[in-house]
């Protein structure tokens, strides 16, 4: 057990808590919003959960595309957040949302990018394919390069979770308001086709009604696109109930939920160095991979414009300063730094 701090220490740290999960909600990071209003307990239980979910790539601490590793209290820096299509509890299987967020440092902004499932993309050993595959493939390491490779930018830092977690965390919040476009059923987190209807205008959602809310695809007449403003949305809806501390339950179930569906290799230090973010809330940039519809050999890809995959992976590079004849070494100031050419890296 932690030994009692200071009160005055306490009060900073539960500040500095606060701020760091507002943004974790924002951005994708479900699980850690239920922690904003944590008392001295949970710094002690939060240390230990995050130290119990750790999971290491087996690229090491650094992805290939840096000179040197990041650090996120100096650097710009990304990170892939993925929901698993598993409901044995586990944390594989195909990723069924993937949103990467980058942030510049000096410019303290956020920038988030939801990418479809089925999107036609090169996996690194294994050809074209709907990159949802790629973490069934080769687990968390191929789902980072997969991504790397997309848009030229290196992966930082990853966070995996599982339904249940998106579920129970839903949950303690007493649910989410959204408005809903139109009416449709789902099926539940177990499979059970037609099991959930959620009807068209404002509506409360439960853990299970959101879970489908956000995985519905086919059903919307925009496809995929529809389905990343429905995530954007939950997202949204999600931000403004965790302002409200009060409206958070269940505290000590859900960091034991976390524990056991969730996975990232962020440290307790990398998370307390984000609460700098906490200003850019209101202004977070969301862009959308634009495609088509297409099928090949009867089977349903998401065909990504040439054009937006340049135009996201060029600003996306742009916010992490790492231009082709401009890499900033991290731990240094843009301003002092001479520029340098990215290094080359080829997947096997």
């Amino acid at each position: 057990m932690a030994k009692q701090q200071p009160r005055s220490r306490m009060r900073r740290r539960k500040r500095r808590q606060r701020r760091i999960f507002s943004i974790f909600m924002l951005i994708g990071l479900l699980s850690f919003v239920v922690l904003g209003g944590a008392i001295g307990y949970f710094a002690w239980k939060l240390t230990d959960v995050a130290a119990d979910t750790q999971e290491t790539l087996e690229r090491g601490e650094k992805s290939e595309l840096r000179e040197v590793a990041v650090d996120p209290k100096e650097d710009n820096i990304s990170v892939l957040f993925l929901g698993v299509d598993n409901r044995d509890g586990e944390l594989d299987g195909l990723s069924d949302a993937m949103l990467l967020a980058t942030f510049n440092k000096q410019e303290h902004s956020v920038k988030i990018t939801s990418i479809p499932r089925d999107s036609l993309v090169t996996i690194p050993g294994r050809g074209e394919d709907k990159i949802t595959h790629a973490h069934a493939y080769g687990g968390t390491d191929l789902a980072v390069r997969t991504v790397e490779e997309l848009f030229d930018i290196p992966v930082d830092y990853f966070v995996k979770l599982n339904f249940e977690a998106f579920i129970e965390i839903i949950n303690a919040l007493d649910g989410i308001e959204v408005d809903v476009p139109f009416t449709f059923t789902e099926q539940d987190s177990e499979g059970n086709k037609g099991a959930i209807t959620i009807n068209e205008g404002t509506q409360v959602l439960n853990g299970e009604e959101a879970l489908a809310y956000v995985r519905m695809r086919k059903k919307d007449p925009r496809g995929d696109l529809g389905r990343g403003e429905r995530q954007q949305q939950v997202i949204e809806a999600l931000i403004r109930k965790s302002a409200s501390l009060s409206s958070i339950r269940n505290y000590d179930e859900v960091l034991n939920s976390i524990e056991e569906h969730m996975s990232m290799n962020l440290t307790f230090g990398n998370l307390l160095s984000l609460h700098g973010y906490a200003s850019s809330l209101e202004s977070i940039e969301r862009l959308q991979l634009q495609g088509e519809n297409t099928y090949i050999n009867n089977v349903y890809y998401y065909t990504l414009q040439q054009e937006s995959k340049d135009s996201i992976s060029n600003a996306l590079r742009a916010h992490l300063e790492v231009g082709e004849n401009d890499t900033r070494q991290p731990g240094t100031s843009t301003a002092t730094q001479d520029s340098q050419a990215l290094n080359e890296t080829e997947y096997e």
